[in-house]
């Protein structure tokens, strides 16, 4: 396990950096949201990602990848967290991708992978159905019906689900609702008859949707997967993304720290700075602790995708939970260090705070993430 970053990954970062800081700063997401966007994220942009290669990073490169791993993947996000950039790169060439390449069938993966890798194609996976992750509690149903199948169900908090073109759904085609056993995992055209797709417009500016399905009609073909046995599937999905977005939420907390250290070094208050009061220091010195384990843990759980698979869901589950952890913890303390100005809306630290309260919530807080981890330590 490598806990630097090789030359290649850093020249990664430094272009993601330069590219995210010119063309995707955080006045950029709130220009989105002021002027209620209809798709959430400009297009352009994307297809500049896209050309830049970081659709494609995770994909072989027999389906038009660039096949350089979750790590490479990783300093990424990272930087997207640093200017809370708006584009489906997680919900389409993360977790949508990770779908298809894991679960599809040789001519799903011909179809749609290149596609994607080209940020041509755009998907989204319909997964959850209460305000809270629980992955196996799938009230949603698929009915077999000669060569097809109809779903019926609803959906909620589809990240990027209104402007996907395709939508991997996750419905029941037996069992009884909180089975593992049972699932099916659908592509489904979003403007397909009886789908019903609206946005939600989250308190973080983070695209997502509602979804409604009314016996829609799903060929044979387009079940991803088999059928009845999509769990093995998507649990590598759902930790693929945990710790993906685990890995986003490191450089949101990182770039609050770094405001915040600034900001600490400018103010005065009672004749001198800030940052010269003890307690600040202290305050500051447990964040810079905290952003180090964390580091320490993303780091290895990026490796443990692309090295050790089975490894996996431990390694998720633990990166996910300690990223909840710092980024409500140094989002807290950013917003108080800077005072009565940091709760208001024309300060950018604000946006910083909403954008963690949301990323701990998608694929599992920290309550689901600790019993999951000891449950997998055997405890």
């Amino acid at each position: 396990m490598a806990l630097v970053l090789n030359e290649e990954q850093r020249a990664l970062r430094d272009a993601a950096h330069d590219f995210l800081a010119s063309e995707a700063p955080v006045e950029a997401l709130r220009k989105l949201r002021d002027d209620r966007d209809p798709l959430g994220y400009a297009p352009g942009l994307w297809q500049q990602m896209a050309q830049m290669g970081w659709a494609s990073i995770i994909l072989p490169e027999s389906y038009g990848g660039l096949d350089f791993g979750f790590q490479g993947l990783g300093v990424v996000l990272e930087e997207t967290g640093r200017t809370l950039a708006a584009s489906p790169l997680f919900a389409s060439a993360v977790v949508g991708a990770s779908a298809v390449l894991l679960g599809g069938s040789e001519a799903q993966k011909e179809a749609l992978l290149p596609a994607i890798a080209a940020g041509e194609l755009t998907l989204a996976l319909a997964l959850e159905e209460s305000n809270h992750h629980r992955p196996t509690r799938i009230a949603t149903t698929a009915v077999a019906s000669a060569d097809s199948f109809i779903l019926n169900g609803d959906k909620c908090f589809v990240l990027d689900g209104h402007s996907a073109d395709k939508l991997l759904v996750v419905a029941r085609s037996a069992g009884e609702q909180d089975d593992s056993e049972g699932l099916s995992l659908f592509l489904v055209d979003r403007q397909a008859s009886g789908v019903t797709c609206t946005r939600t417009h989250l308190m973080d500016s983070r695209n997502a949707a509602s979804l409604s399905l009314d016996n829609v009609s799903v060929a044979a073909a387009d079940v991803i997967g088999e059928v009845g046995n999509a769990w093995p599937v998507l649990e590598q999905v759902l930790d693929r993304g945990r710790v993906a977005i685990a890995a986003e939420m490191m450089g949101c907390a990182l770039e609050c720290f770094e405001r915040t250290v600034a900001y600490l070094k400018e103010r005065e208050q009672f004749g001198a700075l800030i940052g010269s009061f003890q307690a600040l220091q202290h305050r500051a010195s447990h964040m810079q602790a905290e952003l180090e384990l964390a580091r320490s843990v993303i780091m290895q759980a990026l490796s443990v995708v692309d090295d050790s698979p089975e490894e996996l869901p431990r390694m998720a589950s633990l990166a996910k939970a300690q990223l909840n952890e710092l980024v409500k913890l140094v989002s807290n303390e950013a917003v108080q260090m800077h005072g009565g100005i940091g709760v208001t809306d024309e300060l950018e630290i604000g946006l910083f705070l909403k954008r963690a309260r949301v990323t701990m919530q998608i694929f599992g807080d920290s309550g689901f993430h600790k019993d999951r981890y000891a449950t997998l330590c055997g405890y």
